[in-house]
């Protein structure tokens, strides 16, 4: 609807974005983002640079669309993987291991744009500050399966954190809330929540950051049952069943 009631003008501007971050996401793909140009993109796409940079002022303002696109795209998967889970009823442990799957399928299928917003793609660049609640949207679905867990003693430390971080900073517990409704008002609920999701988070970076970087090749293991290993000793540690 919102594209219909869009003016040619606007029409073919957004469509020129578009285009113009397809042909960035070949390059990234291709050769990283020290493959990245902005005079190679216009060229490829019959633009001089000047009118290039009527779409993206910088690199970086690219960089940024690109950013926003990938952290949406994978939050966007990451939903569906939770929806499907609810249709199916499972257990908290069944949707953690297929949280996790989700998560490695969006990354492997796309290995450049998670690499893409796994740090900083150039030295010096600075994400936009609305990053931060789009990597939120991603991690959000792992919210409620650890908000009724048991944690056992070795991730005590991290829960009481996650406790202290809630009363630090209210915008954590409206983060909560939006995927976690009945943790919402039960601070040790949403600590576990937090801390399940910090957990998880780090073990998928870990373990998928290395895949996606070619770094298990040669090392005679399949990477989605290592990831399936460590995200099951997780739900031991949180007494997930």
């Amino acid at each position: 609807m919102a594209e219909a009631q869009q003016g040619p003008r606007a029409r073919y501007r957004e469509q020129t974005r578009t285009e113009i971050k397809e042909v960035a996401l070949r390059q990234l793909a291709e050769g990283g983002v020290a493959a990245l140009a902005l005079t190679r993109i216009a060229k490829d796409m019959g633009l001089s640079g000047p009118a290039l940079y009527r779409y993206f002022a910088s690199r970086d303002d690219l960089l940024h669309a690109l950013i926003r696109d990938a952290y949406d795209d994978a939050a966007t998967a990451m939903e569906a993987a939770a929806a499907r889970s609810a249709a199916a009823s499972q257990s908290p442990r069944e949707r953690l291991h297929a949280l996790a799957a989700a998560y490695r399928a969006w990354a492997v299928g796309a290995p450049h744009r998670y690499l893409l917003i796994q740090g900083a793609p150039v030295p010096g660049y600075v994400a936009p500050a609305d990053t931060l609640d789009r990597a939120r949207a991603v991690l959000g679905p792992f919210l409620p399966v650890f908000a009724d867990g048991t944690p056992a003693s070795g991730v005590s430390p991290v829960v009481a954190q996650m406790a202290a971080w809630l009363g630090a900073d209210a915008g954590v517990g409206g983060w909560v809330a939006g995927y976690a409704a009945d943790a919402a008002d039960d601070t040790d609920a949403a600590a576990r929540a937090l801390a399940g999701a910090l957990l998880a988070w780090a073990q998928l970076h870990g373990s998928v950051g290395l895949e996606a970087a070619g770094q298990f090749a040669g090392m005679g293991h399949s990477a989605g049952t290592l990831l399936d290993a460590q995200i099951g000793m997780l739900a031991d540690a949180f007494g997930l069943g």
